[in-house]
């Protein structure tokens, strides 16, 4: 056991294990078809471009309601009428997830896993967004004790119940976990809950899991 009394490692997917679609859009172009620049929002690359992202930062929209958003938009770009995340996923992604994991991630989760801590999931939208066959196609995930999905549960971060929940799943207590999301108001839930905590930095993606790592002594 760490040095801290650490026992699991609890990641968000989107942004963190994944990157973020606002890296990707030169390849959500190329997939879809639409010249080079049509995908102009950039989110916490670049807020002041991004006005939706700045309503979401304030609370006044949910994550879900921007990324819906954003998935009529594309739609509406290739002449379709899209309503749904996975279609904009899918479409943008092809048919190799892994291609879109992040490298550091797979580094922190083999070295998590190796010294012998348990691995979860806690996510707001996993299989609402990417679609359950995504997962099944990412090797990455095997050592993971739970995957926790609000997509099923109902229970969206920060409402105090998920964070109990992924700690029920991995038979932990809360102070036993350290999670990671790249969205503050889900810290915020999670240090309340009581979890020890790594705000994700998307656009530093190494610092933030060398953060998360020094809790496990690696």
């Amino acid at each position: 056991m760490s040095a801290l009394g650490v026992k699991a490692l609890v990641l968000d997917f989107g942004g963190v294990v994944s990157k973020t679609l606002f890296e990707t859009h030169a390849l959500t172009e190329e997939a879809l078809g639409l010249p080079r620049g049509a995908l102009t929002w950039r989110g916490p690359f670049d807020p002041s471009t991004d006005p939706l992202w700045q309503k979401m930062q304030r609370d006044e929209i949910s994550e879900r309601d921007y990324w819906h958003a954003r998935t009529r938009e594309v739609g509406r770009l290739v002449n379709e009428d899209w309503s749904d995340m996975q279609t904009f996923v899918k479409r943008a992604r092809g048919a190799d997830p892994d291609a879109v994991i992040r490298p550091e991630a797979r580094k922190a989760i083999g070295q998590v896993h190796v010294a012998g801590y348990k691995l979860a999931v806690l996510s707001n939208e996993l299989d609402l967004f990417y679609g359950a066959e995504f997962r099944t196609k990412l090797p990455l995930l095997k050592p993971f004790a739970t995957i926790v999905d609000a997509t099923y549960t109902g229970i969206l971060k920060p409402d105090p119940r998920a964070y109990q929940q992924v700690a029920d799943e991995l038979r932990l207590p809360l102070e036993a976990c350290v999670f990671v999301d790249d969205q503050l108001r889900n810290i915020a839930g999670a240090r309340r809950a009581g979890m020890k905590t790594v705000h994700f930095d998307v656009t530093n993606p190494a610092k933030s899991y060398d953060e998360a790592l020094a809790y496990f002594g690696l």
